[in-house]
């Protein structure tokens, strides 16, 4: 459905995307992921056609857009900031696009009221954009994205505007409504539970490049290196040199369990998910806490280990259990699987990503 073949992009000396490429299925939900400046809304702009590439190809439908306007390519966009025009009504404005395409004008008001009864806003094609609240104007830009029945969809940041509620509420009614059209869609964000929780599988980019792409499983669980590793979830990440089979010491001397198997290239990182590290309370234990943060369901344990910062992630305790009566200073035990305990190819950024 989509391909981008070796697609880059510099302004001047600055390499903002670099030899992207990418395949996306029909149907499919991407998302490009990674923090700011890594590329993804560069990326995603010239797939659109807003921007030209220095380099390289983009294809929909078996057919080679690059060169194309972005009215012809396609492809339908909703901007960060919705880009919808005050001076118009809310019809008016998902009537753009049409417009812009040629649409005789008598087709326009019944193809406008299906866009807006899809995202279940039958009835305000006359509202002034004004009127209307951030969730309502969010749902007006995805209307006037839809409405020119897209083959590829296009999502930058789209829920950056919304409160914490609201963002929630539309993510879900976006992936429902991605699900229920059959839309391929690709939505940027920096945003891990977005990414998480939409997407059938996840790009993560770093400096214009791909580092890896995979289901939310594979790059949570299976992380190609410490970049990926430390962005999507959280990791405790900590450099060293593997000492002997299942056992990693970290550069501050300390002795820690990890996999087995052959280490990767070069000098490794052991990466370890605070939800696998276990905390005991012990007295005259071979690890300090540094402070305990209480997070309702959840609570954060940073301790030290032989010099080593390392963070657990526990169910809160009851408030019978030994743990709930740890505090700061006090001496602990941290135990993990060895197999939870992945060792992963230090990040090298003059290498290209997967």
């Amino acid at each position: 459905m989509l391909r981008l073949d070796s697609l880059s992009r510099r302004f001047g000396d600055t390499s903002a995307v670099d030899g992207v490429s990418l395949d996306v299925a029909a149907g499919e939900f991407l998302t490009l992921l990674g923090p700011s400046g890594c590329g993804k809304t560069t990326t995603l702009r010239m797939i659109a056609g807003f921007e030209q590439p220095t380099a390289g190809q983009v294809w929909v439908n078996g057919r080679d857009v690059t060169a194309l306007p972005p009215q012809r390519r396609d492809v339908g966009m909703v901007f960060q900031n919705y880009a919808l025009f005050p001076h118009m009504d809310v019809g008016e404005n998902v009537a753009f696009g049409l417009r812009a395409r040629g649409m005789p004008r008598d087709q326009l008001g019944p193809r406008v009221e299906r866009a807006l009864e899809r995202v279940e806003l039958a009835g305000y094609a006359r509202r002034k954009v004004q009127e209307l609240s951030g969730g309502q104007q969010q749902r007006v830009a995805l209307a006037r994205a839809l409405v020119v029945n897209p083959a590829v969809f296009l999502l930058d940041e789209p829920l950056s505007n919304l409160d914490a509620k609201l963002r929630g509420e539309v993510r879900m009614e976006i992936r429902a409504l991605q699900q229920r059209l059959g839309l391929t869609t690709l939505i940027v964000t920096h945003d891990q539970e977005e990414a998480l929780t939409m997407a059938d599988r996840l790009v993560v980019m770093e400096r214009g490049r791909v580092r890896q792409v995979g289901t939310a499983e594979d790059l949570y669980e299976r992380p190609a290196d410490p970049f990926v590793a430390g962005f999507v979830g959280r990791c405790n990440l900590v450099e060293g040199a593997l000492d002997s089979p299942g056992a990693f010491r970290a550069a501050s001397g300390a002795l820690l369990a990890c996999a087995g198997g052959p280490p990767p290239p070069g000098r490794p990182v052991l990466a370890l998910r605070p939800e696998h590290v276990r905390i005991t309370p012990a007295e005259g234990g071979p690890a300090r806490l540094r402070a305990v943060t209480y997070l309702g369901a959840q609570t954060e344990y940073h301790a030290e280990l032989g010099g080593t910062p390392l963070v657990a992630v526990l169910p809160t305790p009851g408030a019978d259990s030994p743990l709930r009566r740890l505090s700061p200073g006090d001496a602990v035990a941290l135990s993990w699987e060895p197999s939870a305990a992945r060792l992963l190819p230090a990040a090298r950024h003059d290498e290209k990503g997967a």
